[in-house]
């Protein structure tokens, strides 16, 4: 029996039944085999098998091939041998091409399981470009990822060379294969081969003759959005051959889709990670600061106080301090630095750090002030900033109170018997804006009948949250007023209840509104 495309084994089994079927003997013949001689057996090409026919042994052309046989029988089973030989042939080379493809087929499943069990790039990058460069037998290989910050493309993994040597290559640079891939979002491939094949480098300096290699952007598209090009692989050095083929384009163009979403994924997930660590170091800086200032506790006996200070952010600019002096003296400060945030903290942080210290060697509330400010010139002259302070010495046994104000516009002297405010003016501009040592000011008043209302900027320009329910108009400012206001109606009260009513007026006031600057409220009742 000849061979025939896709094997006869089959048709073999199948012939016994056809020739019964057919009342006589029955082979597959070749075009070129010796002929039986003329008129002993009769021939019937197969369909879609060129150059094969089938032999009847008996019956000449145009006679039945047994008594009572339908005449179109011949056709038929040379129709249904074709059918059967085809559909072998293409079983066949449907295996042969699966057999040809499974590497490339096991490569796009090895690198989807690298990349599902990884959410570092770094980590999978080497192997990744290790498995595609193997496949489609590439000696070199690059993987670049887009640095958007910097605007170049950078090596993360590397095979045949050393990722450490290559410097990152600029996004515009005309002479650069991989960065007007990057640009044009398009393959580039270049076979030496050919001699019309242009050069894609530079006509001078850089040149790629000698050596074919294959170039494929990295992309990323969310879905429903346009695409986004957000890297490169270059493949050189082909082995076997100088030429990548459409079907290696094909492969790497698959798998650097893959690539593309993988990095993506990992960026989000770093950028996600990197604003969690952020969150918790602005919480522990937040804790930080907060413990920086004092609790009206180190008072307690001496006179009653309560102080609160809520940031704008995080961290923040104002404070507030209360010492213990020598002669039962008590010291209170409170400032606003300007700006808000890690600026105004690290400002706010020297000045509680050093108000102590010249607290307790210094004369004078205004040479505290003097003494402070020489301590932060160097940090008020690099970030440009200034701050308000006011700063006071009370004696409560003698019923007097001795102070320096350095612009700082918020504090008054509170009348325990008439309720009426006095502000306690400025004796110097503030800290770092202009340089003037001031004097000192001082009141006196008849023991347990003053109250000290000290707060800051943001309490008295604080916007009204307009929703109604009492709350002030979108343009209305809490102002000086309200807080004072309090104060005299609660001036028999204690301090902290004097605090609790000015907070909760201000809530609804801004409609309960995140400030947009730092707020702090002191009083202190002698």
């Amino acid at each position: 029996m000849p061979d025939a495309p896709g094997g006869l084994t089959r048709v073999e089994r199948l012939l016994p039944v056809l020739e019964r079927l057919a009342g006589t003997r029955l082979r597959l013949r070749r075009q070129g085999e010796v002929a039986a001689p003329a008129g002993s057996v009769r021939l019937e090409p197969i369909p879609e098998i060129e150059g094969l026919w089938l032999e009847f042994a008996n019956g000449g052309p145009g006679k039945p091939l047994t008594p009572g046989a339908s005449p179109g029988l011949a056709p038929e089973l040379a129709q249904i041998v074709g059918s059967l030989l085809s559909a072998e042939r293409d079983a066949v080379q449907v295996a042969a091409e699966l057999s040809d493809r499974y590497e490339e087929i096991d490569l796009i499943y090895t690198i989807s399981e690298i990349l599902g069990h990884t959410i570092r790039l770094d980590e999978a990058a080497d192997r990744i470009l290790r498995e595609v460069s193997t496949v489609v037998g590439a000696r070199r290989a690059t993987l670049l990822v887009h640095d958007a910050e910097q605007q170049v493309l950078r090596i993360v993994a590397a095979r045949g060379m050393g990722a450490q040597d290559a410097e990152p290559i600029e996004v515009d640079d005309a002479c650069s294969v991989a960065a007007r891939v990057f640009r044009e979002m398009r393959i580039v491939s270049y076979d030496p081969t050919d001699p019309t094949a242009p050069n894609p480098g530079c006509p001078e300096g850089r040149n790629y003759r000698g050596q074919a290699f294959l170039s494929v952007p990295v992309l990323y598209a969310a879905p429903g959005a346009r695409g986004k090009p957000i890297g490169v692989i270059n493949l050189t050095d082909r082995e076997g051959g100088d030429a990548f083929t459409a079907g290696d384009r094909k492969l790497v163009a698959a798998i650097a889709n893959q690539i593309g979403a993988a990095i993506e994924n990992a960026r989000l997930v770093a950028r996600d990670l990197g604003q969690q660590r952020v969150l918790r170091e602005l919480e522990l800086a937040r804790d930080l600061q907060l413990k920086l200032l004092p609790s009206p506790g180190v008072l307690a006996g001496r006179v009653d106080v309560a102080a609160r200070c809520r940031q704008a952010e995080s961290v923040g600019g104002d404070f507030y301090n209360l010492l213990n002096l020598r002669a039962d003296r008590i010291g209170v400060m409170i400032g606003d630095v300007t700006s808000h945030g890690f600026s105004a903290a690290l400002i706010m942080a020297l000045v509680m750090a050093a108000s102590g210290i010249h607290a307790e060697s210094a004369e004078t509330p205004t040479e505290v002030l003097r003494r402070l400010e020489a301590s932060l010139a160097d940090e008020l002259a690099s970030t440009e900033m200034f701050l308000t302070v006011f700063y006071a010495v009370v004696d409560p046994k003698a019923g007097r109170i001795t102070f320096a104000n350095a612009g700082h516009a918020h504090a008054f002297f509170v009348s325990t018997r008439t309720g009426r405010a006095v502000r306690l003016e400025a004796t110097r501009p503030p800290l770092g804006l202009a340089t003037a040592a001031g004097e000192d000011a001082a009141l006196t008043w008849a023991p347990r009948e003053a109250i000290i209302c000290l707060f800051t900027d943001g309490v008295a320009e604080a916007l009204g949250g307009g929703g109604g329910g009492g709350g002030g108009g979108r343009d209305e400012r809490f102002g000086e007023e309200r807080v004072l206001g309090h104060v005299a109606r609660l001036k028999d009260r204690s301090a902290r209840e004097i605090l609790e009513s000015v907070h909760a007026d201000l809530a609804g006031f801004t409609g309960g509104a995140p400030p947009a600057d730092d707020r702090t409220v002191v009083i202190l009742k002698v």
